[in-house]
């Protein structure tokens, strides 16, 4: 079982190697990059290439690991047990009626090899990963109000997101497979338009490929505009039918390229962006 890439997510050699890695060694495959440089895509691509259901847990500041694996509906429990004349009391007697399997129960008891994306696990509290050490590294958990051993027929296929806003902790690092997504180099960018533009105007890719690493390159951005983000600029610029001279500042008036809130996100990135064209026009 190898990953090759698809005809819809443009993977470098090195990525590919670390997904193969990741399932040779049977290990999580732990990726950190940007936000918008397809962290969470890889595992929708790696999945349909392999032919693996994929399973999605995304991940909040308000999730605890526990859901993960289940929940007991200790409430809805009490509510039936008072109106158990309804139907005898037979739906209360069965605990398993109350247990809300929760992703990992899922990928473990799945009859066919499935992946599981954790995405953003960086969002949650530092002891998130901590609490899923065991069911990660031993791919079985304990349900105590049915008192079941819960392992996994077949060793998921995981893919763990981070966009590196809180650090993980060794222990948990120890039991993962690292890759970094780097940001892609021009060639590497192109390759990534062309699969998603394939009839786009090379003039018009030419012009908003340097305008966007102009743009990225300016120092003192609070936020670089990402690679989903030169995606959807160049959607806009297409629905627009934008050319690609509309690109090329010679107005002294016009300020910035049309559009390019899709890229800067802030009034202070669209403000040093104004100041740096206008003091590229006052040197010529």
């Amino acid at each position: 079982m190898k990953f090759t890439g698809t005809e819809n997510y443009v993977a470098t050699q090195d990525l590919m190697l670390s997904v193969n890695a990741a399932i040779t060694l049977q290990r999580p495959l732990l990726v950190k990059g940007e936000p918008g440089t397809g962290k969470t895509m890889l595992a929708e691509e790696v999945s349909q290439a392999l032919g693996m259901p994929l399973l999605q847990w995304h991940i909040k500041s308000t999730t605890k690991a526990q859901q993960g694996l289940y929940e007991y509906d200790a409430v809805s429990r009490l509510r039936d047990s008072q109106l158990s004349d309804v139907d005898g009391g037979e739906r209360v007697k069965d605990i398993n009626n109350y247990i809300i399997k929760g992703v990992l129960w899922q990928a473990f008891t799945a009859d066919q090899p499935v992946a599981l994306l954790i995405d953003e696990i960086d969002k949650a509290d530092i002891e998130f990963p901590n609490d899923l050490l065991r069911e990660i590294d031993r791919m079985e958990f304990y349900c105590y109000e049915t008192r079941q051993l819960i392992k996994a027929k077949h060793r998921p296929l995981v893919f763990i997101t981070s966009n590196n806003e809180k650090e993980l902790p060794d222990a948990f690092l120890r039991r993962c497979f690292f890759h970094y997504i780097k940001f892609p180099d021009a060639t590497t960018m192109q390759s990534i338009v062309d699969v998603h533009f394939p009839g786009l105007k090379k003039e018009l890719v030419s012009v908003a490929m340097k305008t966007f690493f102009e743009v990225r390159n300016l120092p003192g951005l609070k936020k670089k505009p990402s690679t989903s983000e030169l995606l959807d600029w160049l959607k806009l610029l297409l629905a627009e039918d934008i050319p690609a001279e509309a690109l090329q500042t010679k107005d002294n008036k016009a300020a910035v390229p049309p559009l390019v809130g899709a890229l800067l996100k802030n009034e202070q990135d669209v403000s040093l962006f104004e100041k740096l064209m206008y003091m590229q026009r006052t040197n010529r």
